[in-house]
C-alpha cells in the first residue's frame, strides 16, 4: 500500500506509538488522519501539528456502538491502525479477573470490534489495510505480564482469523510485534526500549514494502529470529523472567 495521500486513522492516538503515528503518517504525505482517542480534549497538542489534516475524534474501542458511529464519521478511510491498548503487570494466579476483563476488553474485543465497523468501510473505498498493534509476548510469555501476554495472544490469532476473512476484499492485514518501547506503560522499567518514532517509522516502511508479520524494532527482530530457530527455547527463557 502507497501511504501518499491515504486517509488513515490510528486508535490511541494521543501519546506514546499513537502519537508517534499521527506524526510519521503526516510525514509520509497523508491526506488525512482520524486521531481517536477516549477523551478529544487530550488530542489538543497532536491536532495543533496540522489542524488541517488531523481530525480528533472521540471513541472508547470497547463501546461497539461508539465504534460504529465512528465509521460513520470517518468513511474516506483506507488504513486503519488499531493501536489503542493497556497493560497489566501480574502472574496469572493472582492478578484480578476484573483486569485479565480489562485487558481482553481493550486488547481484543476493541480491536474486533474497530476490525468489524470498518472493513466494510475499506471495502467501499476500494480496499486497504488493517494494522493491528500486538507485542512480541504474544508469541512467548512474560509471567508478570499474564493477561497482557493472553489478550495480545488473542488478538494475533484473531488478525490471522481476519486476515484470511478479507483476502478476497483487497485489505492486507498486518501484524506488528513490537518489543519493548519506550512509553507510558513501560515507564520505570529499566531496559533497553525503542523510540515510539523509531517503531512508527518501521511499521510504514513494513506496509510500503507489504510484510504482513512486521518486528519493528531491535529487539523483536532478535526475539523473533529466535523464535523460529527454537520456540521451546524461548519460551522457557521468558518464563523465567
Amino acid at each position: 500500500m502507497q501511504l501518499q495521500n491515504a486517509t488513515a486513522l490510528v486508535t490511541g492516538a494521543n501519546r506514546g506509538i499513537g502519537h508517534a503515528f499521527v506524526q510519521a503518517l503526516l510525514s509520509a504525505g497523508v491526506q488525512k488522519v482520524y486521531a481517536t482517542v477516549r477523551d478529544r480534549n487530550s488530542l489538543e497538542a497532536i491536532r495543533a501539528i496540522d489542524a488541517a489534516r488531523v481530525i480528533p475524534l472521540q471513541a472508547d474501542v470497547t463501546d461497539r456502538m461508539a465504534v460504529g458511529h465512528l465509521s460513520e464519521q470517518a468513511p474516506d478511510v483506507n488504513l486503519l491502525i488499531n493501536n489503542a491498548g493497556v497493560l497489566s503487570f501480574g502472574n496469572i494466579l493472582d492478578i484480578p479477573v476484573e483486569t485479565i476483563y480489562q485487558q481482553f476488553d481493550v486488547n481484543f474485543y476493541g480491536t474486533l470490534n474497530m476490525a468489524r465497523a470498518f472493513v466494510p468501510v475499506l471495502e467501499r473505498n476500494g480496499g486497504g489495510a488493517i494494522v493491528n498493534i500486538l507485542t512480541l509476548v504474544a508469541l512467548a510469555s512474560m509471567p508478570g505480564l499474564s493477561a497482557y501476554n493472553a489478550s495480545k495472544a488473542a488478538a494475533w490469532s484473531m488478525t490471522q482469523s481476519l486476515r484470511a476473512s478479507v483476502a478476497d476484499k483487497n485489505i492486507t492485514v498486518y501484524g506488528v510485534f513490537p518489543g519493548a518501547v519506550d512509553t507510558d506503560m513501560l515507564a520505570g522499567v529499566d531496559m533497553a526500549k525503542t523510540s515510539p518514532a523509531d517503531i512508527a517509522t518501521a511499521v510504514l516502511q513494513g506496509i510500503e514494502t507489504h510484510q504482513e508479520d512486521i518486528f519493528p524494532d531491535p529487539m523483536s527482530a532478535q526475539f523473533y529470529a529466535a523464535w523460529k530457530q527454537d520456540h521451546k527455547a524461548v519460551e522457557k527463557q521468558f518464563a523465567a523472567m
